[in-house]
């Protein structure tokens, strides 16, 4: 569509101001137009932020169910310290061994934590069949390290996927490689990893066979698997055999890049980057984890925990990104979620209900404003504004986009937003007249990321610059 017939079209700038002053609005006399930038630059920087490649297969569920919940559990539960117990307090391994005789979570039930997930809006699981410390969640014919061996005596990755196939729940496995237990890991001390201990016989070869037949047992014996989850791969060993066992088990299963090969996703952990400022899209895909703790993945007895608006930014500055998210739990000794874990998953639940159409079935589209301190998504004409960064102030400003929504609405309430296209100000300069969101409840939702639904006639893909005041609809 050219700019003439955008202008026929769009009836929401009819009402007040001419159209010409209102989508170009610019006063050159008063003040000289800012250099253009060069066309080609101008036109890469406003064009709409690429998607990460589809896989075209049965993976796909993934880019359609974007928020799941992460599973921390183990024997490391029982003194609720960290799940990294055994390395982080130097506990020396016969110690830490005798956990696996205090193991008896009588009260797990698969079903409320399944529960738990969906009353957060999350659409998919993934557990922690065995972490750093070796001890398995699933009944292995390889070790007598796990949850059947124990006076509990069953086996929580069976339970759990049951349930998880019987309420169609798809359900991801997660599985470190670095084994603070097993004889022939190669434990040096490096980082994550025991210095070696009595009795050890360091052979990655063997243990690498070892590792491979838990795989085959987790990828046959429970049924469809949707994911598998790598962790602490600390030799960097490469061999992506292990990863096609995998996919010719489980082809509908993603697998993260934390193995050993590059696997399908990235895994940005509690919100680590290493750009200066945020992406507008992610050109791999992408899977973010955090934890509700500050300090611990697991339970643990003394927490910190993050604020509802901290995890609520997470959440946001990632899915408005065509990324996905795990959020983390971890249950206690007996197999129960915390209250305190519990609340924050309903408190996270009211809120993504309430704003789920802008993160969920939409597109990257923050290149229509240079504010940063937004993130914005589309579904065709329909633009979210997503306050990702704490407000600075009340209203928001959109520049260079120059259109009057239909109707905005702030999704959090329900509430109508006041919009204008007026001059204000901090505009003198080029005399633009952008559009700008006022009299937000910023204070009185202060512990929360606020998203505003803007509807349009028409709304283009691209804003391109002009010479009169500095953008153009293309």
């Amino acid at each position: 569509m050219n700019r003439r017939s955008f202008l026929t079209t769009t009836g929401a700038l009819a009402a007040s101001a001419p159209l010409a002053s209102r989508l170009l609005a610019a006063d050159t006399k008063k003040s000289p137009a800012p250099a253009a930038p060069a066309p080609a630059a101008a036109a890469a920087a406003n064009q709409p932020p690429a998607l990460s490649p589809r896989f075209g297969d049965g993976r796909d569920w993934w880019f359609e169910k974007r928020f799941g919940l992460f599973v921390h559990w183990g024997l490391y539960a029982i003194e609720g310290w960290h799940e990294q117990d055994q390395w982080r307090r130097r506990i020396p391994r016969a110690d830490y061994i005798k956990l696996q005789q205090r193991w008896n979570p009588a009260k797990f039930n698969p079903d409320a934590l399944i529960d738990a997930a969906e009353s957060a809006g999350m659409r998919y699981i993934c557990l922690t069949t065995k972490h750093h410390d070796g001890f398995c969640l699933f009944e292995s014919k390889h070790t007598k390290y796990h949850s059947v061996n124990t006076p509990y005596g069953k086996d929580i990755v069976r339970q759990l996927a049951d349930a998880c196939h019987r309420r169609k729940f798809p359900l991801c496995l997660y599985y470190s490689i670095a084994d603070w237990h097993h004889p022939n890991y190669p434990n040096q001390g490096r980082h994550h990893e025991l210095p070696p201990q009595p009795g050890d016989d360091p052979s990655l070869p063997k243990y690498l066979e070892y590792l491979k037949a838990q795989v085959r047992e987790l990828c046959t014996n429970y049924g469809e698997l949707h994911g598998f989850w790598w962790d602490m791969n600390v030799d960097k060993h490469v061999d992506r055999s292990i990863n096609q066992l995998i996919r010719q088990l489980q082809p509908k299963a993603v697998i993260n890049d934390r193995g050993f090969d590059e696997g399908d996703f990235g895994t940005p952990e509690r919100d680590y980057t290493k750009e200066g400022t945020i992406s507008l899209s992610f050109a791999k895909r992408t899977e973010a984890c955090q934890s509700i703790g500050i300090e611990s993945w697991g339970w643990r007895t003394d927490e910190d925990y993050y604020t509802d608006r901290h995890i609520f930014r997470s959440i946001a500055r990632y899915l408005a990104r065509d990324a996905n998210y795990l959020l983390n739990v971890g249950p206690l000794p007996d197999g129960t979620l915390p209250p305190v874990a519990l609340g924050f998953l309903q408190r996270t639940g009211a809120w993504y209900r309430a704003v789920r159409e802008s993160l969920e079935g939409t597109t990257p589209a923050s290149h229509l404003t240079a504010n940063r301190d937004v993130l914005l998504t589309r579904r065709g004409n329909d633009l979210y504004v997503i306050l990702y960064a704490d407000p600075k102030g009340d209203a928001v400003k959109l520049k260079p986009l120059a259109l009057l929504p239909r109707r905005a609405t702030l999704l959090n309430t329900g509430a109508a937003i006041p919009c204008s296209l007026d001059l204000v100000p901090s505009e003198h300069g080029d005399q633009g007249r952008f559009l700008r969101l006022t009299k937000l409840p910023v204070n009185e939702h202060a512990n929360t990321v606020l998203v505003a639904k803007l509807e349009f006639d028409a709304l283009p893909l691209v804003i391109g610059p002009t010479k009169d005041s500095g953008a153009s609809i293309l």
